[in-house]
């Protein structure tokens, strides 16, 4: 177990959080751009999309460097995607606030670990609708394996608190029985978001006989519950289903009204419109898995705070 205690230590743990983030950032640039195409992320190096010129090592400083060329590629002036700076910039303020919130130990590492996979998904969903497998798959690993590192809350909790003497029955140490616990909260957090996506999707294709959710969404969910826990993550879909709704009905919104402009002065003009808008929105694919990442992140840094308020409520 890392132990960090003194001030200087802690604020030295958050400034490398902060500049490893920047450099991981850049390293999930790839990742975003390469991934969901099929191609390794570690060959060839970094090369402009436009004509193809290696990166030049001096031109790969995170963030700054795109501020020094003025998003612009130094060989054919080509711009480049303000998107790069934003993901280095997000990931080390994720990085850092992950170690800020939860400290310089295995929950902080965890937690970069997960915001780095999460961030990652969401902007690869944003740009080309698609949830990799190279990233969920692996993430849903590294969630049961930190699970034995940072007890993740669950009903085997409760298991345990109708069952106090376990620890003395049992055959394993209590130290084991922890983790054994943990492991099965973390399967458990996996089984209840992996099945809950599916079992909407599936039901919203028997309804509409279309599909309203890929499985990229299931591993996605899969890979939150094995880092969240079954609670948060039920927390996770509620929120990241109502932002979805309230995004998908503004597009809407913003197409009728868009519609109506144009068909303005005629009678049939507000009929037209809201078709148009409802045809437009059928056809849309909503990248779900944006809203469900975004609402992954709120969860593992408020989501616990959130659930106890709303506990209260009715005590």
């Amino acid at each position: 177990m890392i132990s960090i205690t003194t001030a200087p230590e802690i604020w030295m743990a958050r400034i490398a959080a902060f500049v490893f983030g920047l450099a991981f950032g850049s390293f999930l640039n790839v990742c975003i751009y390469r991934l969901p195409r099929g191609m390794s992320v570690l060959h060839p190096r970094s090369a402009c999309p436009g004509c193809g010129a290696p990166v030049r090592s001096s031109d790969n400083i995170p963030v700054v460097s795109w501020l020094l060329l003025r998003g612009k590629c130094r060989d054919c002036k080509n711009p480049i995607s303000i998107r790069y700076p934003i993901v280095e910039l997000l990931n080390a303020l994720l990085w850092l606030a992950c170690i800020w919130h939860f400290g310089a130990g295995w929950a902080g590492i965890k937690f970069c670990v997960f915001s780095f996979l999460i961030l990652g998904l969401i902007f690869t969903d944003a740009d080309l609708k698609l949830l990799p497998d190279a990233m969920t798959l692996p993430g849903f690993w590294l969630g049961l394996l930190f699970s034995l590192l940072i007890p993740v809350d669950g009903p085997a909790d409760l298991f345990v608190m109708m069952n106090p003497r376990t620890h003395y029955n049992s055959y394993l140490s209590p130290f084991v029985l922890v983790r054994l616990f943990s492991l099965v909260n973390a399967l458990v957090g996996a089984a209840v978001g992996a099945l809950f996506i599916w079992g909407v999707g599936a039901l919203y294709k028997r309804i509409r006989g279309m599909e309203g959710m890929g499985f990229g969404d299931v591993k996605l969910m899969a890979m939150a519950g094995a880092f969240l826990g079954w609670e948060l993550t039920m927390l996770t879909i509620v929120l990241g289903s109502l932002t979805g709704s309230v995004a998908g009905f503004s597009a809407m919104a913003e197409v009728y009204l868009k519609r109506k402009r144009r068909y303005a002065g005629r009678i049939d003009g507000h009929s037209k419109a809201l078709h148009t808008a409802k045809l437009i929105m059928r056809h849309y694919q909503m990248p779900f898995g944006v809203f469900l990442g975004a609402m992954a992140l709120f969860s593992f840094f408020f989501g616990e705070r959130l659930v106890i308020w709303y506990m209260r409520l009715f005590l």
